[in-house]
């Protein structure tokens, strides 16, 4: 029973070794590669050539990875906008407005989906068609008889908060979004091509139905509000809508890339500490240059992958 006992202690002291050295190595490998110190020349090894090619090659391949496992497609443009998403942040909007909340309802649902399918048969991205189709056709194609209406579109957008930042953020579209007479509210949320372009859109038509007889197709005795898509925001909002509009894969590799930056930055701050050769070329302020690229590849992805437009 003791030489058992024995045993099984030695088997823990060893396993507790075994732990603490790859503790021990696991923490140096990080020191070198995330700290300016003297035993990697103040040059951590993150920021080095193949640091700097593996955080491209993880960026991209996250990005790429989530394309091909919601889409099925590693180029495609996916997005997870939805129609429970879009009236739970448009009712979370009125309610602190302090609004009434609004309703689906299926033929406006009906309506913003033939609209969505009618601008890419045609081509265009806009309230009225080429052919001088206007937006309230829609809403008498589905039966939808209405005092009061309003469309709001965006497209290209990866999240709900990114669309509904975007239009509470343009004075016209959060009119539409906040319009105290609205009762009803329809979306469609449609991918497809445009201009042989993957495109995904979204289309939100808010409506206050009649009281009597049926409205007019025409709309002649109707109100309809239309958000123009011409509306200004200044850079900061441009820039908060396209950080909310990334998709989760590329905040991913946003992340990786501003822990690159400030490993960059303290890097820079140590450059009098490089060796005497590597102080009298380019690597003397090698810290400086890279935080540069590695924000320009940030801002890259943010363009690529963020943004949207209303």
């Amino acid at each position: 029973m003791f030489y058992i006992s024995n045993i099984l202690k030695a088997k823990i002291n060893k396993s507790k070794i075994q732990t603490k050295s790859v503790t021990k190595l696991v923490k140096h490998a990080l020191k070198l590669t995330l700290v300016p110190h003297k035993k990697n020349d103040y040059r951590p090894h993150l920021i080095r050539r193949y640091g700097l090619m593996a955080i491209i090659f993880v960026a991209i391949g996250m990005q790429l990875g989530y394309n091909g496992t919601t889409t099925g497609n590693v180029l495609g443009r996916e997005t997870d906008i939805t129609v429970s998403s879009l009236l739970e942040q448009t009712n979370h909007a009125r309610i602190q407005a302090g609004e009434p909340t609004l309703s689906i309802n299926d033929k406006l649902n009906q309506a913003a989906y033939l609209k969505a399918q009618d601008m890419l048969a045609k081509q265009y991205w806009a309230h009225n068609a080429p052919d001088g189709t206007q937006p309230w056709k829609w809403f008498g194609d589905v039966g939808y008889n209405y005092n009061e209406a309003g469309e709001n579109l965006a497209k290209n957008f990866s999240t709900t908060s990114g669309v509904m930042t975007a239009w509470l953020n343009s004075s016209e579209h959060k009119a539409n979004i906040l319009k105290s007479e609205y009762q009803d509210v329809g979306f469609a949320v449609v991918n497809g091509q445009m201009d042989q372009k993957p495109i995904s859109i979204v289309v939100a038509l808010y409506g206050m139905p009649a009281e009597k007889a049926a409205a007019s197709v025409a709309g002649a005795s109707n109100t309809f509000s239309e958000a123009s898509q011409s509306s200004q925001t200044n850079v900061l909002t441009q820039f908060a809508i396209a950080i909310q509009s990334i998709t989760p894969a590329a905040m991913g590799g946003l992340t990786l890339i501003a822990l690159a930056i400030v490993v960059a930055a303290f890097a820079h701050a140590y450059r009098r500490k490089l060796p005497k050769s590597l102080r009298q070329s380019w690597y003397r302020h090698h810290g400086l240059y890279k935080v540069t690229g590695l924000m320009s590849l940030g801002l890259i992805i943010i363009l690529i992958y963020g943004g949207g437009q209303i």
